[in-house]
């Protein structure tokens, strides 16, 4: 187990820098001038350039790329054009709004998700297997923000039941904080769980057919043994995949969906970013998601040797 995770390190710095030069290449490929969009469409010649002077854009092109990225590997991620602030700053300010809205969309996904996906499995060609499909396959074909929006006209415009526009931190108490982001991470949460309800069938279907189970089937151990030690386990390497897939999912949900229930999350923070052309903010989020992601990897291999001892001897 020791050697995998050493070995996963070792690869985490070439992707770090991979990863911080696709992040600059992509933003400064994108149409639009950050220096109009600072001193107004309408400036002249002597104040663009002067404003491009002053956010360092009059560099050369790998002069701007070689300071990204040696500032990326100290953690220095630059300043923003607008913010007038670091943008570590600006980010660590907003992400814990992101971490709420992601936690909270991940228990919602996975407590609908995996019982409704087990359930399924366990009673084939049922009544319940017809409802999981069907619900998996409304939830999976609808947005997210069409969701969002359907909850925020029945739950806060009718009925009322939940604040829209709002966010409470946790350090305020744990039930307002729950009350104002229950409506945003049923949003994220509802169509995860229809893709985790699908893979856990899936898996716990083909797992029920193996030889191992019918053996322990045959030698009399009651089904909740058969079904949550012995397939249930092995099962959960597929499990633990999607769950991996959905945290990244959810991170790139969050920027619709904060933006569409008004949270002051990064979401928000990389829409009115790219809409001003800010450069080092979209970079600085890019990375940001994109480390996020190398690192759920990092964790859903290390669970895979924790399931699976063969794995961390490969």
């Amino acid at each position: 187990m020791l050697n995998l995770i050493l070995r996963r390190l070792v690869l985490f710095i070439p992707m770090w820098v991979g990863v911080s030069v696709l992040s600059f290449v992509i933003v400064h490929a994108t149409p639009g001038d950050p220096a109009a969009a600072f001193v107004g469409q309408d400036a002249g010649p002597a104040s663009l350039d002067a404003a491009r002077s002053r956010l360092g854009l009059d560099l050369p092109y790998w002069q701007q790329l070689y300071n990204w990225v040696a500032g990326s590997l100290t953690g220095d991620l630059g300043q923003s054009f607008f913010l007038g602030r670091s943008v570590i700053e600006a980010i660590v300010e907003r992400l814990p709004v992101t971490l709420s809205l992601g936690a909270l969309s991940l228990l919602i996904a996975m407590a609908v998700g995996i019982p409704l996906g087990t359930a399924a499995a366990l009673s084939p060609n049922s009544w319940k297997d017809a409802t999981s499909i069907g619900v998996s396959l409304t939830f999976l074909s609808i947005p997210e923000f069409v969701v969002g929006m359907l909850l925020i006209y029945l739950l806060g415009v009718e009925l009322r039941w939940f604040p829209i526009g709002r966010y409470v931190p946790l350090s305020e108490g744990f039930l307002p904080w729950l009350h104002h982001l229950a409506l945003p991470a049923l949003a994220l949460g509802l169509s995860q769980s229809a893709l985790l309800a699908r893979m856990t069938r899936a898996s716990l279907l083909q797992v029920l057919r193996a030889d191992y189970i019918r053996t322990a089937r045959a030698k009399g151990l009651p089904e909740r043994i058969v079904i949550g030690k012995h397939a249930f386990k092995n099962a959960l390497i597929t499990i633990v995949t999607v769950i991996g897939l959905s945290m990244a999912l959810l991170l790139s949900g969050a920027f619709i969906t904060e933006a569409l229930f008004q949270l002051p999350g990064i979401g928000s923070l990389g829409v009115s970013s790219i809409l001003r052309r800010d450069y080092p903010v979209v970079q600085g989020l890019l990375l940001i998601a994109s480390s996020f992601i190398l690192i759920v990897n990092l964790l859903v291999d290390i669970l895979y040797g924790l399931l699976n001892p063969s794995v961390s001897k490969r």
